[in-house]
């Protein structure tokens, strides 16, 4: 088991999240979450949604977030991201910040 992975994301807040400032309703929130899954599902390129779509400052580098260890992000996060194959993808994940769909590159 690697105790660091490298993963990418893409984040989408709400007027609930932690540290927003974002004025979507949380349902409006997942409602674009789902819908940025279908588009990775029909074949967009994660890093480019991610630039044009993500809420967190790693949008700019396609959703970077570099290597990570354990302990370094939310339970929920850390949870997931270490639970994927290298080149997958997860499943919609909530957090205390919003919506995250992650990419386990490393």
């Amino acid at each position: 088991m690697s105790d660091r992975v490298r993963a990418s994301h893409i984040l989408i807040m709400h007027t609930e999240s932690e540290r927003s400032n974002a004025t979507r309703s949380k349902e409006e929130a997942r409602e674009k979450i789902d819908g940025i899954m279908t588009e990775l599902t029909d074949g967009a390129e994660f890093a480019d949604v991610a630039k044009a779509q993500s809420d967190c400052s790693s949008a700019a580098g396609g959703g970077d977030l570099g290597l990570f260890g354990r302990g370094a992000m939310v339970p929920e996060f850390e949870t997931a991201a270490f639970g994927l194959d290298v080149g997958s993808d997860s499943d919609v994940i909530e957090t205390s910040f919003g919506y995250h769909i992650i990419r386990r590159t490393e």
